[in-house]
C-alpha cells in the first residue's frame, strides 16, 4: 500500500511539474531594434504579443505623419527623492506620463501615488513585486497583478488603471493570455536605455544625445524616475522634443 502511495504522490508530481513546464515555455525578453530617428519595427519573435492587447508605438502614426507624438512612461518601484524630482519637472513643463508601479512606493510613498493620478498621470501595474511572470503559474501571476491591485485601492481609495508592464520585459505567450483575461492591456516601449543602476547613472550629455538621436514618431519611451541622470536631463528633453514638434499622448490615446 505504501508503494502504491507513493506512486501516485510521484505521479501528481510528475503531471503538475509537466503543466508548470508546458505553462512558463517560451519565455522571452522584449528588445526593440533601434532605427534612430525612424520607428523601428519588433523582431519576428516578439509579433505574438500583438495578439494580446499589447503595445510599443503608436500604430496610428508613421515617420512622415504630420502629427508627431511620445508615450512617455516610467517604471517606479520606489522613491529615493528623485521621483518627486520627476513629477515637479512634469507639472512645470505641463506633460503627461504613465507611471508602472510596485507595492513598495504604493505602501511606503502613497503621498506621491496620489500626486500622479491628482496631477493627471495614469497609474498602473507593474506586478506586487517585480516578479518574473514568464516563470510563474497563471494562478501565481493573477494573484499577483490583482494583489497590487487591492493595495492600491486600500491606500489610496482610487480604481487603478487597466495598464500592464512586464517587469524587465520578461514574458510568455501564456502569461500575455493571462494578463489580457483580467481586462489589462500590456504596454511594452519602442525606446529604453541604462538608466535603472542608481549607483551607475550614464552621463547626462551622452544619455540626452542618445535619447534625442533615437527619438521617433509614436514613441513609447521608457524611464526609470529614481534616476538622477533622468532628473537632470528631463527639462532639456521636453523643450528639445517640443521643439521638434512632437506633442505628448496618454495611453488612452495611444491604444485607441
Amino acid at each position: 500500500m505504501k508503494k502504491v502511495i507513493s506512486l501516485i504522490i510521484l505521479v501528481v508530481i510528475c503531471l503538475n511539474a509537466i503543466s508548470f513546464s508546458s505553462y512558463a515555455a517560451e519565455a522571452s525578453n522584449w528588445y526593440v531594434k533601434r532605427s534612430g530617428n525612424k520607428r523601428p519595427s519588433i523582431p519576428e519573435e516578439h509579433k505574438i504579443v500583438e495578439k494580446y492587447n499589447s503595445y510599443y508605438i503608436d500604430k496610428k502614426l508613421c515617420d512622415n505623419s504630420p502629427e508627431k507624438k511620445i508615450y512617455l512612461t516610467f517604471d517606479a518601484g520606489y522613491e529615493n527623492g528623485n521621483v518627486e524630482k520627476i513629477l515637479n519637472i512634469l507639472k512645470e513643463k505641463k506633460v503627461p506620463a504613465a507611471f508602472f508601479l510596485l507595492d513598495h512606493i504604493i505602501i511606503k510613498n502613497t503621498d506621491i501615488v496620489l500626486r500622479m493620478t491628482e496631477e493627471g498621470h495614469t497609474v498602473c501595474n507593474h506586478t506586487k513585486n517585480h516578479a518574473d511572470m514568464s516563470k510563474l503559474t497563471e494562478e501565481q501571476i493573477i494573484k499577483n497583478i490583482t494583489d497590487l491591485e487591492k493595495i492600491y485601492e486600500q491606500k489610496t481609495e482610487k480604481q487603478m488603471s487597466k495598464y500592464f508592464r512586464f517587469p524587465e520585459g520578461r514574458y510568455s505567450e501564456n502569461a500575455l493570455a493571462t494578463v489580457s483575461s483580467l481586462g489589462y492591456k500590456t504596454v511594452f516601449w519602442s525606446f529604453g536605455y541604462a538608466d535603472w543602476d542608481d549607483k551607475k547613472q550614464p552621463d547626462e550629455n551622452a544619455a540626452f544625445e542618445k535619447i534625442i538621436k533615437n527619438t521617433h514618431n509614436g514613441e513609447v519611451i521608457l524611464l526609470h524616475p529614481t534616476s538622477s541622470t533622468n532628473v537632470k536631463i528631463l527639462p532639456r528633453l521636453i523643450d528639445e522634443w517640443k521643439k521638434l514638434g512632437y506633442s505628448f499622448g496618454t495611453l488612452d490615446e495611444l491604444t485607441a
